[in-house]
């Protein structure tokens, strides 16, 4: 084994009650926000387990025993974001291939995948800029990587405590699930386009919608984040036209056809390609539900992306397009909702909204809620995504504290209390 892998990362001595493990990437955004938050606050930095080396370790027959000191105090766990990694990303593809199952055992709510690589395969891809690969393998291994997270992570510390549920992550990922979820407690969602038969094609797709009377869906890859995999469609339905729009690129690479983002968006109106984007989000798998009017301001539409923590609502930011997709990522602008001038009606119902949807995770203390509101003088406010990691917001204060911040501040007030 490499003798990097046996090195035991250096625990600061903890003074407080509640030190803090953060598993992440150590140079990125989230990481480093995080512990500049700290520092302001006082406290002491975030004990930072690096997914490469813990992805590695358990590809050589280690355990986070291996890397985090077990003497160290029952923490609060912080999982963050994978992404933005490539050496993690080839390591969770390679989980996703070790945790692979025949397909005779598969449904299709499994999400087998139209592509798959090996797990010699995987640890041997060397990065596209923007290529999606394989995403019902990735979502495996990435469920695969939560699991083993809680198991072990319990092991070492029986009452050790998770900022947010290893099994709530891997169910606010899954778009299905999470609708299904929210939908079953009582939450406003985008009404979902269902069949007695599984939409495992375009010819299913337009067979459903045409039965179903939605001339007009969103298709969401079910584990995308950001925009990756979103898919605004809609059908004449007296002509038969159609129209997708979507940051998804398409190449045809030795004989296959390979998906990737563009971050930009692109419009599809040929029915042959539009039916290859649909036949591939179909069998990786797809949520798919009505496409609903947002409301608009000076003719964009906009949703907004309100955090909870602790129960409280927080930070707010308002996501304006002029086009369907509304995603930060594509440069969309961003507004305060006091600068747009949104009423309190509206904000309240954005707030009720976004902390009904985290009442639904009780063992789970923060997450990005977006929410949009129907137009007119009566909206009514629906709750599209709940993003475990949505608490990166640049240049968004609550209370003159910036999101980082004010979750610390929080937890310090209230500490997170054994299971």
């Amino acid at each position: 084994m490499n003798e990097s892998l046996h090195q035991t990362i250096d625990v600061p001595d903890p003074t407080r009650d509640q030190p803090l493990l953060l598993i992440g990437n150590p140079n990125n955004r989230r990481t480093q926000g995080m512990q500049e938050a700290r520092h302001r606050l006082g406290l002491k930095p975030a004990v930072v387990l690096p997914y490469a080396q813990l992805l590695q370790n358990w590809r050589h027959g280690g355990t986070i025993a291996d890397t985090v000191d077990s003497n160290l105090p029952v923490p609060l766990i912080r999982i963050d974001a994978p992404g933005e990694d490539w050496e993690v990303e080839r390591e969770l593809l390679f989980l996703g291939a070790m945790n692979d199952t025949p397909m005779s055992k598969l449904t299709l709510k499994d999400g087998m995948g139209t592509e798959a690589f090996s797990a010699e395969q995987a640890l041997a891809l060397e990065q596209e800029w923007g290529r999606i690969y394989a995403p019902a393998q990735w979502f495996r291994g990435w469920k695969a990587c939560l699991d083993r997270i809680g198991r072990e992570s319990r092991e070492i510390w029986p009452e050790v405590r998770f900022m947010n549920d290893p099994d709530d992550i891997q169910l606010m990922f899954d778009k299905r699930q999470c609708q299904q979820h929210l939908s079953s407690h009582g939450v406003r969602i985008p009404p979902v386009l269902t069949s007695s038969q599984p939409i495992r094609s375009y010819t299913d797709l337009r067979t459903v919608m045409k039965y179903a009377g939605m001339n007009r869906v969103f298709v969401k890859l079910a584990s995308g984040s950001g925009a990756s995999g979103v898919v605004a469609y809609q059908v004449n339905p007296r002509t038969g036209d159609e129209i997708a729009v979507t940051t998804m690129g398409m190449e045809q690479t030795q004989g296959k056809t390979i998906f990737f983002n563009e971050g930009r968006l692109r419009k599809y109106t040929c029915s042959e390609e539009i039916a290859t984007l649909m036949n591939w989000l179909c069998v990786e798998g797809a949520q798919i539900e009505r496409w609903m009017p947002k409301a608009t301001l000076d003719q964009r539409a906009y949703d907004i992306r309100q955090l909870v923590a602790g129960g409280q609502a927080g930070h707010a930011i308002m996501r304006l397009s002029r086009t369907p997709i509304t995603n930060l990522h594509l440069r969309n602008e961003r507004m305060l909702p006091t600068e747009a001038g949104l009423d309190e009606q509206r904000m309240s119902l954005v707030r009720t909204a976004a902390q009904a949807a985290m009442s639904a995770f009780p063992n789970s203390w923060s997450a990005g809620i977006d929410v949009m509101l129907t137009s007119g003088s009566n909206p009514r406010a629906y709750v599209l995504d709940v993003n475990p990691f949505g608490d990166l917001l640049y240049r968004v204060e609550h209370h003159g504290l910036g999101t980082y911040e004010w979750e610390m501040e929080l937890l310090r007030k209230e500490p997170i209390q054994h299971a």
